[in-house]
């Protein structure tokens, strides 16, 4: 832990933020909860419905408040609400950086949960962004008057939002909504923060921490994740990069030191595959020689579900159709069978249907997909997270997110420091296993959710599909519901679909909770 998080906090004077205006904080002597508080609002659905709902805001989750703009937490109860009424916790954390907790909005999730009759909690979260003046010099923590500190790097996000988890457990009795039943949500970084409330629940790593901030006593478990997007693994991330994107023409074609360290990044992918020990749903174990096509069936998958919905699916960008009428499901790969690949694909909900010439997807060429994928976005380069000084290569955001309260840009993977000449300390180790929900899935150090939802675009390059497909087979190998699809043509986004999201979330909140 910095010693910034326990040390001299009465001597901070925050300075304006990015997200939201900052001011001089008083340290809270307890948390609190005023049920007579609330304030009647109203919002107005894109359809024209209004939803009626009380407004609690500006709740403080931690008694050492060391950024008064990001440390809060809001709670909307919409009318109708009682005891047990589920919860949707939405972090707009986006970038590693700062969140200010926010209002409901009509056109995303929360707006829909308020519509749906579930209480929504908006926590905002310091970020590798969030700074904070020092007011007079503290020669024991080693600050000087006026130096400007850096309070919100790793791992400060997530005990952020595991102190309001606890804030709302605290108050539970107090207010409507079942902190049983919480549903975190998040998309891209903050699919990141969904993904690790969701697999650290009460794991002792952060409990010092938290205690440290003052958080309350209470568990920080939560009943469901839904991730959009997360960029998560980013100890591996560069390398399940570089082996999915390799052999576009984009890399191959492109700058020849950030080819030399795409083939080096790609070389390393299989053995931390091998790691994970992942197996299929169908329990396959997955390597690097089957591991392509488990991904491409997925892909497969996804667009057959567009398909029946309607979409067009272009067969020159490597999808490939029967050319006659066909019963039953279709092969893959034109019924050859490979290790690790369904030799259909799985069918979504209702059956593939028709039956018509070009209703069925029997294959799809990866590399003409792949060379699809990034040419509706450039590549990132390589390394695409750790990419400080390597390759010429400038620090990236996840670089600052790993830096320290003074505003330093840090290697975070063995493969980049090796290339800069640097050690990786402890402490960076650490906040980088902190950051990273797959560390906490099995090995029973967590009490993991046990309901996800995962989407990532079907031509998202924000991180490879790896990084998602191996999160969620992590997860359905240790015996969790898992809902997950690469959605078809979705680009780097989230929250969409909401009428597939929330029929989910009805479904899980109607079943049996665990005691």
């Amino acid at each position: 832990m910095k010693r910034i998080l326990t040390v001299g906090l009465a001597t901070l004077v925050v300075v304006t933020g990015m997200c939201a205006k900052s001011k001089m904080t008083p340290r809270p002597a307890q948390l609190s909860f005023d049920p007579s508080a609330g304030v009647e609002r109203t919002l107005t659905m894109p359809d024209g419905r209004k939803v009626q709902y009380t407004a609690y805001e500006g709740m403080y989750y931690v008694t050492n408040v060391e950024d008064s703009a990001y440390q809060t937490i809001n709670v909307y109860v919409p009318l109708g609400a009682t005891q047990q009424t589920p919860i949707l916790l939405r972090t707009y954390v986006g970038g590693y950086m700062a969140a200010a907790a926010q209002q409901p909005k009509a056109g995303d999730a929360t707006g829909r949960a308020l519509q749906e009759g579930y209480v929504v909690a908006i926590p905002g979260s310091r970020g590798r962004n969030s700074t904070v003046v020092a007011a007079q010099s503290d020669k024991k923590a080693g600050i000087k008057k006026g130096q400007t500190l850096y309070t919100g790097r790793a791992p400060a996000a997530i005990l952020d939002l595991k102190a309001a988890i606890r804030y709302l457990r605290q108050f539970d009795d107090m207010m409507p909504g079942d902190a049983e039943k919480i549903i975190t949500d998040g998309t891209s970084a903050g699919g990141a923060m969904s993904s690790l409330m969701g697999a650290t629940g009460n794991a002792a790593a952060y409990e010092p921490m938290l205690r440290a901030m003052g958080a309350a006593r209470q568990r920080d478990d939560v009943l469901a994740s839904v991730c959009y997007c997360p960029i998560i693994d980013l100890d591996h991330a560069d390398m399940a990069y570089e082996w999915l994107f390799n052999g576009t023409e984009s890399r191959q074609q492109g700058d020849a030191d950030v080819l030399a360290v795409s083939n080096e990044l790609k070389a390393l992918f299989p053995a931390y595959l091998e790691s994970l020990n992942l197996r299929t749903p169908d329990g396959t174990p997955l390597a690097a020689d089957n591991y392509l096509d488990y991904i491409k069936s997925e892909l497969i998958r996804a667009a057959q579900i567009a398909k029946n919905a309607g979409a067009d699916i272009p067969d020159s960008i490597g999808f490939q159709f029967d050319k006659e009428e066909m019963s039953g499901m279709p092969p893959i790969n034109g019924g050859v069978p490979q290790a690790g690949v369904p030799m259909r694909p799985m069918m979504p909900r209702g059956g593939f249907g028709g039956g018509k010439p070009g209703d069925y997807i029997i294959d799809l060429d990866m590399p003409a997909y792949l060379n699809y994928v990034v040419s509706t976005q450039p590549l990132k380069t390589a390394p695409a997270f750790d990419t400080r000084q390597v390759a010429g290569g400038r620090a990236s955001g996840e670089n600052e997110e790993f830096g320290d309260a003074n505003g330093s840009s840090v290697n975070f993977t063995d493969y980049s420091a090796s290339k800069t000449g640097v050690v990786l300390t402890d402490e960076i180790r650490e906040n980088v296993r902190l950051m990273n929900p797959m560390n906490f899935i099995d090995g029973g150090v967590a009490d993991v959710a046990p309901h996800w939802y995962i989407r990532h675009g079907a031509r998202d390059r924000d991180t490879s599909f790896p990084v998602p497909v191996n999160l969620a087979l992590k997860l359905q190998n240790t015996g969790k519901d898992v809902n997950f699809l690469l959605a078809w043509n979705r680009p780097h986004s989230g929250d969409y679909a909401l009428d597939e999201l929330f029929e989910w979330i009805a479904g899980i909140v109607s079943k049996p909770q665990r005691p």
